[in-house]
């Protein structure tokens, strides 16, 4: 998803600013329009942004920094300490000089009088989840909970994220390793044999011949080659970024045998745990499935879930709205029901992320277990095959010279 920029007023009359993600101008608009703001504008962040080349700020904050700024945060509360107090503190003590910029004005925020959950807001640099948590907590007098669910929240998410890294370094390095290979054989090898072959003036087998054209080709427009991949890379990244192409994307991806299961899997699991996180912090369940529903990757699963939060701000249970979007597994739906019908939702969504984590990482093991010697095998295959192609014809001549 792309950054916005989104300038609004909330039904105050307060002005804010902040950055958000989305598909689209036209999505992120509509998503605080439902929400009861009045959206001023929307522009995109970042270079090339809109077609024109701009140099906007852009502050990212450190997830690790982050969960131990909240840590050292919650532990200074929890001993007594005013907001005020604490933010001076954690301030004087930040190593992270963008960090410590993004507190010191939101410092100066609270100083003068504005939220602790807007102060942040308005940096745009922190997660949309964490500004509601903490929303959350302010209107429940009880912040001190909701930031331990928070901290306790990103602790689970970065965990989760460091095993699906680790399952895919292997493969990243047998990928890397076999595209290096196949460079320098077609580069520099095969056009090696071709000015061998040329100067002997023999009769070459037809495979032989396809294999050195493809190897003097490769020599000779391999900086064409390289600025053409570049450029269809960023189209196509640009491309990511627009309502049909993410779609499109979407609609792939999720359509794969084995790897479309393994998105849709996570992205339960991640809307599920966000959601139970928001429920306990003491938010609605419209709000909590807003904030939820927008902080997923897949455009399917956004609209999805946005058409679903309609159902249920119209009185439709969450199972049932969810059910007749047709995205969520069944056995997700059944959960989610039967928490409902316990009124322990917030624990069974817990259970539902839990369930599909680990649905997801036995899931990309077998993937993993079927992709690394699928790669070895073809990396074998080729570089047999071209090896064969290039000595067939000394074999040829050897056995010439013999008779």
């Amino acid at each position: 998803m792309a950054e916005f920029v989104i300038k609004m007023a909330d039904d105050r009359g307060r002005t804010m600013q902040q950055v958000e993600h989305g598909y689209s101008e036209a999505e992120v608009r509509d998503r605080f329009a439902q929400q009861g703001f009045l959206v001023h504008s929307v522009k995109p962040r970042g270079m090339f942004a809109g077609g024109e080349m701009t140099l906007g700020r852009r502050r990212k904050v450190k997830q690790s920094d982050f969960i131990i700024f909240n840590q050292q945060f919650l532990t200074l509360i929890h001993a007594g300490l005013p907001v005020l107090n604490s933010l001076d503190l954690l301030i004087k003590r930040q190593r992270n000089p963008s960090l410590r910029t993004l507190l010191d004005n939101v410092r100066d925020r609270v100083k003068s009088g504005e939220a602790l959950s807007d102060a942040f807001a308005a940096q745009g640099a922190f997660p949309k989840l964490y500004t509601t948590t903490l929303l959350a907590g302010e209107k429940s007098g009880n912040i001190e909970e909701v930031l331990g669910r928070y901290i306790a929240f990103q602790r689970m998410t970065a965990s989760f994220r460091k095993k699906l890294a680790v399952s895919l370094v292997y493969p990243a390095l047998l990928v890397v390793v076999v595209v290096i290979m196949l460079t320098f054989l077609v580069t520099y090898v095969v056009p090696q044999f071709a000015e061998l072959f040329s100067s002997l003036n023999a009769q070459l087998p037809s495979i032989t011949v396809l294999m050195l054209s493809v190897g003097t080709f490769a020599r000779k427009y391999i900086l064409l080659v390289v600025v053409a991949l570049a450029v269809f890379i960023f189209l196509m990244w640009r491309w990511k970024n627009t309502d049909r192409g993410a779609a499109q994307i979407d609609r792939v991806v999720l359509s794969l045998p084995l790897l479309g299961q393994i998105v849709l899997k996570q992205q339960v699991a991640t809307f599920a745990r966000t959601l139970s996180t928001l429920l306990q912090g003491g938010l609605p369940l419209v709000p909590s499935m807003e904030t939820a529903g927008a902080s997923m990757s897949s455009r399917r699963i956004v609209n999805g879930l946005a058409d679903a939060t309609v159902s249920v701000r119209e009185g439709q249970t969450l199972s049932k709205s969810l059910e007749e979007e047709e995205m969520f597994p069944d056995l997700a739906v059944e959960m989610i029901e039967v928490g409902e019908s316990t009124g322990a939702l917030p624990a069974m969504l817990v259970s539902v992320a839990e369930f599909y984590e680990e649905d997801v990482q036995t899931a990309l093991g077998a993937v993993m277990a079927l992709i690394e010697p699928a790669i070895l095998i073809f990396m074998a295959i080729f570089v047999g095959g071209v090896l064969a192609s290039l000595y067939l014809p000394i074999f040829s001549l050897g056995s010439s010279g013999i008779h």
